[in-house]
């Protein structure tokens, strides 16, 4: 699996945030549709019924900020062994009936975000929402790529921008 802005990408589905565990809440993109998972949750929808896919309340702060966070939580494992888990943000699935709310957990290394990828992971979800962009195409990269591992942020940035204006 690679992390690629929001996305955590497979070789058979997308996860927006981290790939939940256990009984761990989660939302999954995979060819058939938009999936929360969890305790209690067990909702589908597919790509013809969902409207919009947001994202709120990611941590994005500046780069100075998410550094000193990184080295902050890499001090704190060392020290005492333990690490927490990354922070938390929520992923909004509308169709034309409901709107569900999930909480997600940050996928990427730190758990803040680049402001530059969360812009064009946001522009993402709303393309595969309106239908303008297909989630084949993640799915092929990760089929090619993901067992590699999460590439460099100018490739990451890349692949999100193609995504994003395909």
């Amino acid at each position: 699996m690679a992390m690629v802005g929001l996305f955590w990408i497979g070789e058979d589905s997308v996860y927006v945030g981290a790939e939940p565990e256990g009984e761990a809440s989660g939302v999954r993109l995979s060819e058939d549709g938009v999936e929360a998972l969890g305790s209690g949750r067990g909702r589908f929808w597919t790509w013809d019924e969902v409207v919009r896919i947001e994202a709120h309340d990611v941590p994005v702060p500046s780069g100075m900020r998410r550094l000193a966070s990184m080295a902050f939580d890499a001090a704190l494992v060392v020290v005492t062994g333990d690490g927490e888990l990354p922070p938390a943000f929520s992923v909004e699935v509308a169709t034309i009936e409901e709107t569900v709310q999930v909480d997600v957990h940050a996928a990427v290394a730190g758990g803040i975000y680049l402001p530059s990828e969360y812009e064009l992971s946001v522009a993402l979800l709303q393309r595969l929402a309106d239908g303008s962009t297909r989630i084949g195409d993640l799915l092929a990269w990760g089929r090619d790529h993901a067992a590699e591992g999460t590439p460099p942020r100018e490739e990451r940035e890349a692949l999100l921008r193609k995504w994003a204006e395909a």
